[in-house]
């Protein structure tokens, strides 16, 4: 094995959180959609702005875990991610909103603020952003390009993982 290589940069991480969080909305829209219409389709629905939404969201959290593991416990580190996740998701959904462009609307659930965000999810934001931080947001962290020589000389870039 070659060197430890570089840590990923902010850009490589930021589409990794993109992704994950794109992914993780579809996922959530069709188990959601089954659960109350019975939707045996499973088809998840998001939008492309939820791309910049979740990565941008992601990498903020990413640097409040670093700020805080070592100085709070879970509960703690869970509830500000929340608290972000909930001011970031209104901050977008308001600039979207000026535009006609916000793709979602909360206005029929009980517990909701313009429309924008609702308390209702609070529990599933909790829950995941705690899992962001312990499988997304640490293994993102541990990931490394390594570039190695090819016999000719050239460097071919490899990922791997920093031991923990």
């Amino acid at each position: 094995m070659g060197s430890v290589g570089e840590p990923l940069s902010p850009l490589y991480r930021w589409y990794i959180y993109a992704i994950h969080g794109y992914f993780s909305e579809v996922m959530f829209t069709a188990v959601w959609a089954f659960v109350v219409d019975r939707d045996w389709k499973f088809q998840g629905v998001t939008s492309i702005w939820a791309l910049f939404i979740y990565g941008t969201c992601a990498l903020a959290l990413e640097r409040l875990y670093l700020l805080l593991k070592d100085r709070c416990g879970l509960l703690a580190r869970g509830t500000l991610y929340t608290l972000c996740v909930y001011l970031w998701e209104f901050g977008t959904g308001y600039c979207l909103r000026l535009f006609d462009a916000c793709p979602w609307d909360y206005s029929g659930f009980r517990y909701n603020v313009m429309g924008l965000v609702t308390l209702e999810y609070c529990l599933f934001w909790f829950v995941g952003t705690l899992l962001l931080e312990k499988l997304v947001i640490r293994n993102a962290l541990r990931l490394r390009l390594e570039v190695a020589r090819k016999p000719k000389g050239r460097p071919a870039s490899r990922f791997g993982l920093k031991p923990e």
